[in-house]
């Protein structure tokens, strides 16, 4: 018996603040034709997995990134591009104040809050933002309620903290682990693999 239902996992295709290097978080930014193109890859990469995902539950993040790409992978699936439902558990980190800065100016613009951010990298907080320690707290609350496997488009940051609980890593990795936007990540009895 599998100890946890799979979940293939798609992170958001590309935006332009992606592109940019800039802070998104809630932000509610549009994908880009790029990010169009990694949604189709994704979709057309899960067919090998049909018919067997036709009968998973499609969740996504409230944000229009996600449910874009969504519908892109469920269109490229054959399926019907609306027959999934969002949560907001599944959001991104709220990067707060930081929230449309470029990475590369944020050392100027928020020099205490970047040197904050450098010693402890979990737990610290933008001004009016979340830790990865609080995303990682509201992701097990949703992963503690799946009951069947799952098609779950998302963001960088809810990949990450899923990959430690599954995964059984340290909660410190969160920050560092990759989190591309052009992969399906599917984990699975405790295992992952990227697609």
């Amino acid at each position: 018996m599998r100890d946890h239902p799979t979940i293939y996992f798609i992170r958001h295709g590309e935006t332009d603040w992606n592109r940019d290097r800039r802070y998104q978080g809630q932000s509610d930014v549009t994908l880009n034709e790029t990010g169009r193109a990694q949604a189709r890859r994704n979709g057309a990469a899960l067919r090998a997995f049909l018919p067997a995902i036709a009968e998973a539950e499609f969740i996504a993040s409230p944000l229009g990134r996600t449910r874009e790409t969504m519908e892109i992978v469920r269109q490229s699936l054959g399926l019907e591009p609306l027959g999934y439902r969002v949560d907001p558990r599944l959001l991104e980190l709220s990067y707060g104040a930081w929230e449309g800065t470029l990475q590369d100016d944020v050392a100027t613009q928020d020099p205490s809050g970047f040197a904050d951010r450098k010693k402890d990298p979990l737990r610290w907080r933008p001004k009016g933002g979340e830790s990865y320690a609080d995303l990682h707290a509201r992701v097990k609350i949703w992963t503690d309620t799946i009951e069947r496997d799952c098609v779950v488009v998302s963001h960088g940051g809810v990949s990450r903290c899923l990959r430690v609980d599954f995964l059984g890593l340290d909660p410190e990795l969160i920050p560092q682990l990759e989190s591309p936007q052009d992969r399906v990540l599917i984990l699975q009895d405790r295992t992952m693999r990227w697609l």
